[in-house]
């Protein structure tokens, strides 16, 4: 299995980015996705999950409200919308389906600035 993840970027607070997970070499369309996000520091956390057919999500309490996780089944691909992001939201995001052993792809880096 292979992950990429990309989007990511310096951006002001109050701003918007969308990151994108391109998902290869598995079921995707079976899995539950999540994306997780990793600050210096800290423990690595899911911040926001999809169920397989993209009709239940899920969202840290931290981002409810201002990030929206979507897939596309077709294009083995996960989203993440953020907006009205904050300083705190600084971190190295991932994706991942929950619960498998997968490895982690190389993140992609987002810098939030106040």
């Amino acid at each position: 299995v292979q992950l990429v993840e990309s989007g990511g970027g310096l951006v002001q607070a109050g701003g918007s980015l969308r990151l994108s997970c391109v998902v290869s070499g598995s079921r995707f369309n079976m899995n539950f996705m999540g994306w997780y996000r990793q600050a210096p520091g800290k423990q690595r956390e899911l911040v926001a999950a999809i169920s397989s057919g993209g009709d239940t999500t899920n969202y840290a309490d931290s981002v409810k409200g201002r990030f929206t996780i979507s897939r596309d089944n077709a294009k083995n691909t996960i989203y993440l919308q953020m907006n009205s992001l904050k300083s705190e939201d600084t971190a190295v995001y991932y994706c991942k389906a929950l619960g498998a052993n997968w490895p982690w792809g190389q993140g992609t880096q987002v810098t939030v600035s106040s």
